[in-house]
């Protein structure tokens, strides 16, 4: 009986000890990528790193994640893009970290971070404050994708600009299903297509038959320097959950974002689950948000508190035929050559489009929309409540939206 516990307070001791710092360079980094184990760091001095990050059969653990990092993070270590690779690969990885990378694509037509499409899985996965610029030889090159099944994602806290697509989630044919992630404090500008695309899901992995929300908040969506064309896409377009079985209870839910511009395409295009709340929307040159099918149709849906200046359609709501589903817009704030156009509509404050507003901080675009209303009703109590149910909400006390701290910090909230 000794024995076993000496030996079992051995391996205690033993896995408690066992993670390592690993100072690296851009020489010699590959060589560390094999031995990294749970609660690992792989520390990258400053330097220009030529030959990638393939990040292949790695798994950390649930409080021990392996961590790729920056040595300084004033001073990161810079990622070249190279012919006929992406720059980081994942390929059947758990429990990873990335944070402080230079990922410079260098125009080479393939994608920054990728899950592979070969690969079984990549999950639980965080991609944090780094910064992914030129990659933009096509539409198709992408900052951040995944074409295998990922679950528990964190996105947090990255610059994506110059690219052909900031993100994309998932397969065109509805596998790989993206699930359970937190996108939040990013700032995606000059992209050719998509700030962000979650694709639609036909079916979901037995070992991620929970019910999941994925999270999209306090972001920066901008297409202002976009041009129409076969390109044109809209600056977020979430596609539907799986239809019946696992999966088919999942929402999204996008809260506290800025979506600035886009020349032909809504800010914001979504189906299946979604709520929709504490956002603001600024197009000068279009439609803000379109509730339409897609892949499937909008089922039951959520848009309220939200802040809208459009030339166009605020907001648009079509229902696929015979549809049985519900989409509520209630208490949203809405300035456009047409503010709202279908849906279950209440409590809207409805105004004509102000184009002398489009140069006002986002800030400030609420409280100068409702100052030249009729002073609103306060929300019924029982429907406060029920929408008091999603996370953060912050607009018990009056329509529209009040723009997040982490937003307001990105020089776009304050010059738009």
């Amino acid at each position: 009986m000794r024995r076993a516990v000496c030996i079992g307070l051995l391996c205690l001791l033993t896995d408690m000890t066992a993670a390592a710092d690993y100072r690296v360079d851009a020489q010699n980094y590959r060589d560390y990528l094999h031995r990294l184990q749970p609660g690992d760091r792989l520390l990258l001095v400053s330097g220009d790193y030529r030959q990638g990050l393939p990040l292949h059969n790695l798994s950390g653990r649930t409080g021990q994640p392996i961590v790729i990092e920056a040595a300084d993070p004033a001073v990161p270590p810079r990622f070249i893009a190279r012919p006929r690779a992406n720059t980081v690969s994942l390929v059947n990885v758990r429990h990873l970290v990335l944070r402080h990378l230079e990922l410079d694509g260098r125009s080479q037509p393939v994608d920054a971070v990728k899950a592979e499409g070969h690969s079984r899985y990549a999950d639980h996965i965080t991609l944090e404050s780094l910064h992914i610029h030129d990659h933009a030889a096509s539409q198709q090159n992408v900052g951040i994708s995944t074409k295998c099944p990922a679950l528990g994602w964190v996105v947090r806290g990255n610059r994506i600009e110059r690219v052909g697509t900031g993100m994309y989630f998932g397969d065109s044919d509805g596998s790989d299903p993206f699930v359970g992630g937190v996108i939040e404090a990013n700032r995606i500008v000059h992209t050719l297509g998509y700030n962000l695309q979650i694709k639609h899901q036909t079916t979901r992995p037995a070992e991620y038959a929970d019910r999941y929300d994925t999270v999209i908040r306090y972001n920066l969506f901008s297409k202002s320097d976009a041009v129409a064309g076969p390109q044109a896409r809209p600056n977020v377009l979430l596609g539907h959950v799986p239809l019946r079985g696992a999966g088919s209870e999942d929402r999204y839910l996008v809260y506290g974002n800025l979506f600035l511009h886009n020349p032909s395409e809504a800010l914001l295009q979504a189906e299946g689950r979604v709520a929709v709340y504490d956002n603001v929307f600024i197009n000068g040159s279009g439609d803000a948000i379109h509730i339409q099918p897609h892949n499937d149709v909008p089922r039951d849906m959520a848009i309220f508190s939200n802040t809208v200046l459009a030339s166009d359609t605020g907001i648009l709501v079509r229902q696929g035929k015979g549809a049985a589903w519900r989409q509520r817009v209630i208490a949203n704030v809405v300035a456009a050559s047409h503010p709202v156009l279908g849906g279950e509509a209440a409590h809207n404050v409805m105004l004509a489009y102000r184009p002398d507003f489009l140069n006002l901080a986002a800030a400030e675009l609420t409280a100068r929309l409702l100052a030249d209303a009729q002073p609103p009703d306060r929300l019924p109590a029982a429907l406060a409540s029920e929408l008091a149910a999603y996370p953060d909400w912050q607009g018990a006390s009056r329509p529209g939206a009040r723009v997040a701290p982490a937003v307001l910090r990105m020089p776009e909230a304050l010059w738009p």
